[in-house]
């Protein structure tokens, strides 16, 4: 899954830097799955009090799971994706996206779910081909 890069957009990024608004856009644009994903991650964890909130429901259909590794894989979308909603993200497996407040950041329920026994606890015998 890439992303569609409008042609505005190609231009701005061949004369220089490119405006973070506008790489978002192309995102949510792009991976909207994973944009709708995020978003609602994020907004659980606004609704709440607590460090963090993910998701733990798999992605429908491949199609869906290419988006979310596209956009959690790539330094630069998940870098933008972060500062656009002002958190830290964290992933594991093909479906796991956590969002943390940036003040809980190195706090344990951070380190837990980013430690190596983290993602061991979290494997399944329904995801490891995922």
């Amino acid at each position: 899954m890439s992303l569609t890069v409008p042609p505005a957009l190609l231009d701005a990024a061949e004369s220089g830097p490119v405006d973070d608004a506008e790489f978002v856009a192309c995102v949510r644009d792009s991976l909207p799955y994973a944009w709708q994903l995020v978003t609602r991650v994020v907004e659980d964890l606004r609704a709440s009090e607590v460090d963090f909130a993910d998701n733990v429901v798999p992605p429908p259909s491949e199609s869906e799971r290419g988006q979310l590794l596209r956009a959690l894989a790539s330094d630069a979308i998940r870098g933008a994706l972060e500062r656009h909603f002002a958190v830290k993200l964290a992933f594991q497996n093909c479906h796991r996206v956590a969002a943390f407040r940036l003040s809980a950041v190195g706090s344990e329920a951070y380190q837990r779910f980013i430690s190596t026994r983290g993602q061991l606890l979290n494997q399944s015998p329904e995801l490891r081909d995922c």
